[in-house]
């Protein structure tokens, strides 16, 4: 196995029951990044899976986040086991790991950054919903954390398609590769 190989992880991101909704066009990207699934888990490659998701009532949520007191009331009617469930399309392997998030970075409130560091991971691949959200707010962290960055534009959507292209053809370029899952 190639020595950039050993190190990488691919992030599904974000791809949940209650969050398909937000997919502008899910075949698409659920195809795409069942693919990329497949490929990870052919080259040996860890693919781990980042959800959001609240405990009931959502005491997670600040009345200072504007974003997410917005969804407050709205989560209180929700069924979060099942919200919090990956789509089916896109099963986790019995031995693949479900990271549970409490903001749009999959780093924040998450023990994602002890997965990788078990697994020894330096190069992270991203895909996700949505493109503005998950991410973007865990690309900059990454960057942040040294990480060496990938985005599959392909395995990735926005609710604002204008929003997506600039994201993968101007801002994600400055910090990572950006690639078509064909490509990767």
């Amino acid at each position: 196995m190639e020595q950039h190989k050993i190190n990488t992880a691919l992030l599904v991101m974000d791809m949940q029951v209650g969050i398909k909704a937000m997919l502008p066009d899910a075949t698409a990207i659920l195809n795409n990044t069942a693919k990329a699934i497949a490929k990870a888990r052919e080259q040996k490659i860890p693919v781990i899976y980042v959800v959001v998701g609240f405990r009931p009532g959502s005491p997670e949520i600040s009345p200072n986040n504007k974003s997410f007191t917005a969804s407050k009331e709205r989560f209180a009617s929700v069924n979060m086991t099942e919200f919090m469930q990956v789509l089916d399309e896109l099963k986790p392997r019995a031995d693949e790991i479900v990271v549970t998030k409490r903001r749009f970075s999959a780093f924040t409130g998450s023990d994602l950054e002890v997965i990788l560091s078990a697994y020894g991971a330096q190069h992270l691949v991203l895909t996700g919903v949505s493109t503005s959200g998950v991410v973007l707010s865990t690309l900059r962290e990454a960057a942040d954390k040294d990480y060496r960055l990938t985005v599959l534009a392909d395995c990735c959507a926005d609710g604002d398609e204008e929003v997506h292209r600039v994201l993968t053809n101007k801002v994600f370029p400055r910090q990572a590769d950006v690639l078509t899952v064909e490509e990767w």
